[in-house]
């Protein structure tokens, strides 16, 4: 069983910095790369449609980018991830993908950050891969392995296997479909919140 030593898990987009596709979607007009893992459990079948609709409006790499390229992190997100990684090791497990993340991580001080990867094919995004099916879920198991307990925070359905896996789970800014469905989680929406629960969970 896990001992003493204590890493903390984290999902990226709605927790740390903004969702990336919503702001893709503000960029472009096109609703349909509003939904997120909020709102569609299945992540292939999230990613498909997104492929699909890229792909339906020609919609590039490079436009992509130049809108990451634009957010920061939520307000108050360095402050909180700055003050968490003086007290302990923490790791982003994020379903976003390395060309993604890459650009918003100096704006977090070079977090260490577990994601996938896009397949592009000059400047067209065709494909994606997984870096392995569920990825947090075996992350905090991984971690178990190696004699750690881990405390999780995330706001999706795609973090909710995280959360369960892991010593204790806490939902952060999660919407209201996603607290009903897992009211064995606590939920709290301010870093001010969740830091301190977090902190008492630290061995």
């Amino acid at each position: 069983m896990p001992t003493d030593q204590t890493v903390v898990t984290l999902d990226m987009e709605g927790v740390l910095v903004p969702e990336i596709w919503i702001a893709v979607a503000e960029r472009t007009g096109i609703e349909a790369l509003t939904r997120t893992t909020r709102d569609e459990p299945d992540y292939d079948v999230l990613m498909r449609d997104r492929l699909a609709v890229l792909a339906e409006h020609g919609l590039t790499m490079s436009v992509i980018a130049d809108v990451i390229g634009g957010l920061t992190p939520l307000p108050g997100a360095r402050d909180f991830l700055d003050e968490l990684r003086r007290r302990t090791q923490v790791i982003v497990l994020s379903d976003t993908f390395e060309q993604f993340a890459a650009p918003l991580m100096p704006h977090l001080g070079m977090p260490t950050v577990f994601c996938h990867r896009l397949v592009i094919d000059g400047d067209r995004i065709t494909d994606y891969r997984l870096r392995q099916p569920d990825q947090k879920r075996r992350a905090v198991e991984a971690l178990h392995s190696l004699e750690y307990r881990v405390i999780a925070a995330g706001d999706s359905y795609n973090d909710t296997s995280m959360l369960g896996a892991a010593d204790r789970g806490f939902l952060f800014k999660a919407p209201a479909n996603v607290r009903a469905e897992f009211p064995q989680f606590t939920a709290v929406d301010e870093f001010d919140e969740l830091l301190p629960l977090i902190v008492a969970e630290l061995r």
